[in-house]
Parts: structure tokens; sequence; C-alpha cells
């Protein structure tokens, strides 16, 4: 089992941007990005802005990613 940071899943917040995980995880905007693209992060886009769900963080950074391996 993994333990958040608090500075990193904030239980008040409900959505993140790409952005901001990136800042927080130290993990490339591009690689969230792609990632996004191979549907291993789960988003909600609202016309062109893309939005991670706190839940969706929370699994994401649980189960991790094999990167280029995939």
């Amino acid at each position: 089992m993994v333990n958040f940071n608090s500075d990193v899943i904030n239980p008040q917040k409900l959505a993140y941007s790409v952005d901001e995980i990136s800042k927080q995880t130290s993990l490339s905007k591009a690689f969230l990005r792609l990632e996004i693209k191979r549907g291993k992060l789960k988003v909600k886009r609202f016309g062109r802005r893309i939005i991670v769900c706190q839940a969706n963080l929370r699994e994401y950074l649980e189960n991790g990613s094999k990167g280029n391996l995939e």
C-alpha cells in the first residue's frame, strides 16, 4: 500500500490539471500526456481542458506505470 504525502493528493480538491500533477509528482507533462493517450491515466475533458479526478489520480499512483515498456 502506498502512503500519499498530503502535498500530492489534497482530500479537499476534487480534480487536478496535468500541470498540477506534474509539479507535485515530478513526472513530466509529456509523460503524463502519453499515459493519458495510452489510457493508463483516466481523465475528463471539458473543451480543451483536461482534468484528472482525485480517485483516478490515486488509482494511477497506487498502480504505477511501466512507462515506455508497454
